[in-house]
């Protein structure tokens, strides 16, 4: 697919996507009503093992595969292992939405998108949809898993 400067507005987000719940469809839904090519970028296994310290329930095929049953976005992928910023060197989104508790790998975001000619690419940060419902931790809570 190709993207111009008149073309689809690309907007790209990241997350592990574990026990895909109506919260990650709201922040699916959230996030389309910015653009018009919804790219997201799942978390690799050993990526949520080294962030959460511990291992996703599902894994990163299968949260793959329920992100994209959802049908909510256009491109589902797995991130990188070596280059956390490699979905979006390649993919060049014009904005990415970020969840109202990302805190992995933001605090370079600006200088990474900077350094690889995005600085117009906006950041945004989504609304949080009944967190104290919907979020994994405390669905693993819930389920005693």
């Amino acid at each position: 697919m190709k993207f111009g400067k008149n073309n689809m507005r690309r907007i790209m987000i990241f997350g592990t996507f574990d026990l895909f719940h109506q919260g990650h469809q709201n922040f699916l839904k959230q996030t389309r009503a910015y653009g018009d090519y919804l790219i997201v970028v799942i978390a690799r296994d050993q990526t949520v093992l080294e962030i959460k310290k511990r291992k996703s329930l599902n894994n990163e095929n299968k949260r793959l595969k329920n992100v994209l049953k959802s049908g909510l976005a256009d491109k589902v992928i797995l991130g990188s292992l070596d280059n956390k910023y490699q979905a979006i060197q390649e993919f060049r989104p014009d904005i990415i939405c970020l969840g109202y508790d990302q805190k992995n790998f933001i605090d370079k975001l600006e200088a990474e998108l900077e350094k690889i000619g995005l600085n117009k690419t906006k950041i945004i940060r989504l609304k949080a949809f009944k967190p104290e419902i919907f979020k994994a931790s405390k669905l693993r809570l819930k389920l005693k898993i």
